[in-house]
């Protein structure tokens, strides 16, 4: 083992579990991942040079802080295991469980992204931390606390690097642990990205602070001294200290809301915490009748919690001297809440129970809002429209609204009514006819306010939502839930138009005695459906009945129908007559001698492939797969070709299109596949695109048959970093 194993390291982790963990087994289970992930890493260095199980051992070390539970500490320990060091996923089950297994999966999917420039990209692979998080939330935090540990060592990295994680690590990783109301993590993850981001706006920052620490510290000291005599006389329980504001909230303050440093009014701020709710009101009357109160400044977060689940009370005041101070009031599991958020009531899931049930049950209320995040999936048109409705209806969420019977629901600013309808049920909203807010009957388009009470009223004789709803709500929860209605409600008009148009077909053909069997769904018909250029039946009876497509001009074409092969000469096309046709490539033509076949180049159909004749000239039949794009239009040039089912052997090329993130041996891998996957190559060209990080290859595979050819995909989308594999069409 390495002298420079972290020693000290692991004294910490072990003291630190040992206080609130009981259970020797469970003590034990940690300790056996500590010595399997010692073995696993060994040999294996970071950046700074120091060996890699100590970045593990801090991990589990900030990880048991929270005091999460044991199997939580022991995926921490083992979060890069199956990534980094090759251990097949039965050996980690065996050697500890599913459970565990399956958090160092989920980690360990999230670990190996690596975020880009390129938006959608970016949206994907976000994506997949909020589904993480939505199915367990204790994914989330092990990769919260591995990313705080990486960004406490980010010295080490490069400044290009240090500022692409510091950057991510404020839009993305900070939000969530805001969100999940853990403001240790929240505050110095914002403080260390704003450090690496803005090194002389921190500086700047910190040295105002640093210049009125003394005097600051001498007030807050003094202050803390009066309120502590006058809570005593009054035989309050408490305890009192100062609190110091971190950096980066300091200076977002001074641009977001364009304040000079001396106008930020909480920099000198006391923290009171006491035994119950009845406490905290308590010494709210005290403090005010003791010191002015500034107007407008009182927040009352215990009778209206954040959607964090952080309550307090805040409040303002003027010190003896002039100074301002504010002041937060709250209970021992308040202020639990405020610095853990929701690690602080997760423990009872591994059996650390400091929660009543109904206690447990009203946590699990509060905190219905992240499971949605994994519902999201289904139902977003794209991963950028469900990174949309993360950032501006989680992360910007700053209006606290109720319902009648007091839920609160937390929305973005500028939010209406019918916002806080879809944000209840989506049924609700496509149902609400009206709103009342406050006992008042106001429009759909009213912008609402914290505070609000707000009543929906719904009727099941509504149409639904009209394309005007999209342009009165502001979250974009709501804008997809209306899109969804109004496509799924063409659909719908579009199946009857289909229904009807097939009627007036029906009733036309028998107007004019002809046999339906013979037009519906048959050869005759598809000739039509190409002189009109009509892709498929249901677009042939969609425009019969909106009347786009003339009804009599459909059954002139239909009864004056001409041969597909009209207008070619096939004795000049064909070759030497035989009993049957089989070209080189297996393939032949029903009910035709033989001929000059060929493959098309384009999209290189391979024995399995659906596929077609094309009619060229001079050049015989050139065959397709159906959905090759270069004969969507040729409709009349189309002849029936099939696989010659007694070929038994052949070699065909494949051109495929591979997107990966680059890295060294990436070709050699993608090579290797190949290989093992005895699979012939022709040629292969690999190129990295202008951002530096994308890699495009073209590589033209010998495969025998379209099954051989899904095996070759399948086998090379597994290749890390490789993004996409796909088939080619020139």
């Amino acid at each position: 083992m390495s002298d420079r194993y972290d020693h000290l390291g692991v004294e910490a982790l072990l003291k630190s579990v040992n206080t609130y963990i009981t259970n020797p087994a469970h003590i034990l289970l940690i300790e056996k991942a500590l010595l399997y992930a010692t073995e696993k890493h060994e040999g294996q260095v970071r950046k700074s040079g120091e060996p890699y199980i100590n970045h593990l051992i801090q991990v589990a070390l900030i990880l048991s802080t929270l005091k999460v539970g044991p199997k939580t500490i022991t995926a921490g320990l083992l979060h890069d295991v199956l990534e980094d060091c090759g251990v097949p996923r039965e050996e980690m089950v065996k050697a500890f469980d599913e459970e565990v297994t399956t958090l160092v999966e989920s980690v360990t999917k999230i670990g190996n992204i690596e975020f880009k420039d390129e938006k959608e990209y970016l949206a994907v692979n976000h994506r997949k931390i909020f589904i993480a998080m939505a199915k367990d939330i204790r994914v989330i935090l092990i990769k919260l606390v591995d990313r705080l540990h990486n960004m406490r060592t980010l010295k080490y990295m490069s400044p290009e690097k240090q500022k692409k994680i510091a950057s991510e690590t404020l839009e993305v990783y900070a939000p969530i642990a805001h969100r999940l109301g853990i403001s240790e993590i929240k505050n110095e993850l914002e403080d260390l990205s704003f450090f690496y981001l803005y090194p002389d706006k921190y500086y700047e920052v910190a040295q105002m602070v640093e210049l009125r620490k003394i005097e600051r510290d001498k007030q807050v000291e003094t202050m803390i001294h009066d309120i502590s005599e006058v809570l005593t006389q009054q035989n309050i329980q408490f305890r009192i200290f100062g609190r110091s504001k971190h950096l980066y909230s300091i200076y977002k303050k001074m641009t977001t809301k364009s304040k000079r440093f001396e106008e930020i009014l909480d920099l000198n701020a006391i923290r009171i915490v006491t035994k119950n709710e009845l406490n905290c009101y308590e010494i709210l009357g005290h403090i005010h009748a003791n010191y002015r109160p500034i107007p407008g400044r009182l927040k009352d977060y215990i009778a209206m919690p954040k959607m964090n689940m952080y309550q307090s009370l805040h409040t303002t005041i003027v010190g003896p001297e002039g100074s301002i101070f504010e002041v937060q009031i709250r209970t021992e599991m308040m202020d639990d809440i405020a610095e853990k958020g929701v690690a602080a009531h997760w423990r009872y899931k591994e059996g650390v129970k400091r929660s009543q049930p109904q206690e447990q049950k009203e946590i699990e209320d509060k905190l219905g809002w992240f499971k949605d995040l994994g519902m999201l999936t289904d139902e977003s048109e794209s991963a950028g429209e469900y990174m949309d409705i993360l950032t501006h209806d989680v992360f910007e969420a700053n209006v606290y609204v109720m319902s009648p019977k007091g839920r609160v629901i937390d929305l973005p600013n500028g939010s209406t009514p019918l916002d806080f309808a879809y944000r209840i049920h989506t049924e609700i909203g496509h149902s609400t006819v009206g709103a009342i807010v406050n006992n008042t009957m106001v429009p759909l388009n009213t912008v609402l306010k914290t505070g609000d009470v707000v009543q929906i009223k719904t009727s099941k004789q509504s149409n639904g939502p009209s394309e005007d709803w999209l342009k009165i709500v502001k979250t974009s929860h709501a804008r997809s839930k209306i899109k969804g209605f109004l496509q799924h409600k063409e659909l719908e008009d579009r199946a009857e138009f289909i229904t009807k148009g097939h009627q007036m077909f029906i009733d036309e053909l028998k107007r004019r005695d002809l046999d339906e069997k013979e037009y519906v769904n048959s050869k005759r018909l598809d000739s039509v459906l190409s002189h009109f250029a009509v892709s498929n039946d249901n677009d042939f009876y969609y425009a019969l009945a909106v009347k786009s497509l003339s009804l009599a001009a459909v059954m002139e074409k239909l009864t004056t129908k001409r041969s597909i092969l009209d207008g070619f000469n096939l004795e000049k096309l064909f070759k030497q007559p035989a009993k049957r046709s089989i070209s080189k490539s297996g393939i032949r033509v029903a009910g035709v001698d033989s001929m000059m076949i060929s493959l098309a180049g384009c999209c290189s159909p391979v024995p399995g492939d659906e596929i077609v004749g094309f009619i060229s000239k001079g050049q015989g039949v050139k065959v397709h797969r159906k959905d090759c794009p270069n004969i969507k239009n040729e409709a009349k040039r189309l002849i029936d070709v099939i696989w010659d089912e007694t070929v038994t052997e052949g070699k065909y090329d494949v051109k495929l299109f591979i997107t990966a993130t680059d890295r060294s041996f990436l070709v050699s891998d993608l090579v290797t596949v190949l290989s093992q996957c005895k699979a012939g190559m022709n040629s292969i060209n690999s190129s990295v695109l202008d951002d530096k990080i994308t890699a495009i290859t073209n590589v033209t595979v010998v495969v025998n048959d379209a099954e051989h050819l899904k095996v070759v995909i399948a086998n090379l989308r597994k290749v890390p970093n490789v993004l996409s594999v796909e088939r080619s069409i020139k």
